[in-house]
């Protein structure tokens, strides 16, 4: 089966990237998790459109990822979030929380899918946080959680 990605697929591609994938993935999983859509010639057109969103948020190149890479790794991210007694957090952190956090510490703006947090952030302290940059490049960092 032939389907193009609208959503990046760990293993399999990126938003835009047309795939040949067995039936029943493609069908059962992917189709209607809205990781993809299927191929026809009208949807070609929309792959263009895809591309031009994702070039237009993506670091440019190795050299681009390596510089932002050392300009997050420099700062010294702090996220105020509700406790409770024991530093217990009312919810739990979120990539979103995370991306405007480093987007106040001084950082770049980052697609907040990119990120990977240690699992759920439900307590204060401090948490070591990755963003995949580029395929070759991965920043990290270390998140301060403290109560507000």
């Amino acid at each position: 089966m032939k389907i193009i990605l609208t959503q990046e697929v760990s293993g399999l591609g990126t938003p835009g990237d047309i795939v040949e994938v067995k039936n029943g993935y493609g069908r059962n999983y992917l189709l209607p998790q809205g990781f993809a859509i299927a191929w026809t010639k009208g949807a070609e057109k929309q792959v263009t459109v895809i591309k031009r969103a994702r070039a237009a948020r993506e670091i440019r190149d190795l050299d681009h990822a390596n510089e932002v890479k050392a300009q997050i790794e420099g700062l010294k991210v702090n996220l105020k979030a509700r406790a409770g007694d024991g530093g217990r957090l009312f919810g739990s952190v979120t990539p979103a929380e995370v991306v405007e956090a480093v987007k106040a510490a001084g950082g770049p703006s980052l697609d907040r899918r990119r990120l990977e947090l240690p699992g759920h952030i439900k307590s204060t302290g401090s948490y070591p946080v990755s963003i995949k940059l580029h395929p070759e490049v991965t920043a990290k960092f270390n998140l301060n959680v403290t109560p507000s």
